[in-house]
C-alpha cells in the first residue's frame, strides 16, 4: 500500500527559513516589450535567475540541509535530466557529499558539463525510464541513498518557498501558469497560494509530446505512465510523476493544459527577443499556454513562472532559425 506524504504550508515556511541564507529572492517583474507583443500585462517569477539556474536550488537544498548523517554516509544517487543534478550537486558539494547522477541519453551538454563541473559523477543511461531503473539499482547495489528529483515532501516543500515569495511580491495575483515535469513545484508552490489566499487560480501546463499529469489525472493514477515522451522542453519529460505530487496536485491545481512543441519554440522567441530573457523550452510552456490558448480575463494579475535558463547555444540557434 502506497502512503502519500505531502507538506503542508508550515514545512514550506520551515524551509524558506532555511534555505534563506544560502538563495536569494528572485524578482517578479514585468517587460514592456513582451506586453506589447501579447497585447495584455504578464508578470513573469524569474527563477531563471536562481542559482544553478533554476528554482530546482531551493528543494535540493533543502533535502541536504535537513539531511540526517546515515543518509549521506554511503553518498547520495539520483536521475535527473540536468535542472535538478545541476542542483543537487551544487547543494551536496556544500556538505562535501559525493553524488551520482544518472541523465538520459540525449540530455542537455551544458548540463551534463556543470553537474560534473560542480563535482559530481555522471552517468548517461538510454532512455528515461532506462536512466530510472539504473539509478534503482546504484542505490539498492551501492547504499547511496536516493533523492528524488520531485515525489519527495521536503524537495517539494522546498520548491514551495516560490509561492510564498509571491504572495509577497505579488498582492493582486489572480492566475498564475506554472510548468509541469515531475509536479514537484507546481505542488509545493500550489500548497503555499492555497493555503493563504484560494481564490488564485492555478493552472500547470505540459508540453503535449510529454502531458504526464494530464495522463495521470484522466486515468485518476498517480502511477499511470507514459510509454514515450517526445518533447523539446527537456526539463518536463519525465515518464510518471510521483503519489506525492499526484495527490497535492489533485488538492492545488485548478486545470492542467497541454501545448504544442510549435506554441513552445514561439514563445520561447518572444521571451528571448522581446522579453530580453534567456529560459529554457521548458520555462516558456505558461507563455505558449496564452499563446495557444484563449483564456478569459483574470480577477488579478497573471503570473507566469519562467523555471530555467540552462539553455545551451544551439537551442536558441534552433529556436531563432525553425
Amino acid at each position: 500500500m502506497t502512503h502519500t506524504a505531502i507538506p503542508d504550508a508550515r514545512a514550506v515556511h520551515e524551509a524558506e527559513a532555511r534555505i534563506r541564507p544560502y538563495l536569494s529572492e528572485t524578482p517578479l517583474l514585468q517587460v514592456p516589450d513582451l506586453d506589447a507583443v501579447m497585447g495584455a500585462p504578464l508578470h513573469l517569477k524569474l527563477e531563471s535567475l536562481q542559482r544553478t539556474g533554476s528554482f530546482k536550488a531551493r528543494g535540493a537544498l533543502n533535502w541536504v540541509l535537513t539531511a540526517e548523517p546515515e543518509e549521506l554516509h554511503q553518498g547520495l544517487v539520483t536521475v535527473s535530466a540536468g535542472n535538478h543534478a545541476l542542483a543537487l550537486a551544487w547543494a551536496a558539494a556544500m556538505r562535501e557529499v559525493p553524488l551520482t547522477v544518472v541523465m538520459p541519453a540525449g540530455s542537455s551538454p551544458l548540463k551534463v558539463r556543470g553537474t560534473e563541473a560542480l563535482g559530481a559523477k555522471v552517468i548517461v543511461q538510454g532512455t528515461i525510464q532506462e536512466a530510472v531503473a539504473h539509478c534503482h539499482r546504484l542505490r539498492d547495489e551501492s547504499g547511496l541513498t536516493l533523492v528524488h528529483p520531485y515525489d519527495d515532501p521536503r524537495v517539494m516543500a522546498g520548491q514551495g518557498t516560490v509561492g510564498l515569495e509571491l504572495l509577497r511580491q505579488g498582492p493582486d495575483i489572480g492566475r498564475v501558469l506554472c510548468p509541469i515535469g515531475g509536479g514537484g513545484l507546481i505542488s509545493g508552490l500550489g500548497l503555499a497560494l492555497k493555503a493563504a489566499r484560494p481564490g488564485i487560480e492555478l493552472i500547470g501546463v505540459e508540453p503535449a509530446g510529454a502531458p504526464t499529469m494530464r495522463h495521470a489525472w484522466d486515468c485518476q493514477d498517480a502511477a499511470a505512465a507514459l510509454d514515450r515522451v517526445d518533447t523539446w522542453a527537456a526539463s518536463l519529460a519525465p515518464a510518471a510523476v510521483g503519489e506525492n505530487t499526484y495527490a497535492a496536485s489533485r488538492k492545488v491545481v485548478d486545470d492542467i493544459l497541454t501545448v504544442s512543441e510549435a506554441s513552445i519554440r514561439q514563445a520561447t522567441r518572444h521571451l528571448l527577443s522581446s522579453g530580453h530573457l534567456l529560459v529554457e523550452p521548458g520555462a516558456a510552456v505558461g507563455l505558449a499556454a496564452l499563446i495557444e490558448h484563449r483564456f478569459p480575463a483574470a480577477t488579478g494579475d497573471t503570473v507566469l513562472v519562467l523555471t530555467g535558463a540552462n539553455l545551451d547555444l544551439d537551442q536558441v540557434d534552433r529556436c531563432l532559425t525553425d
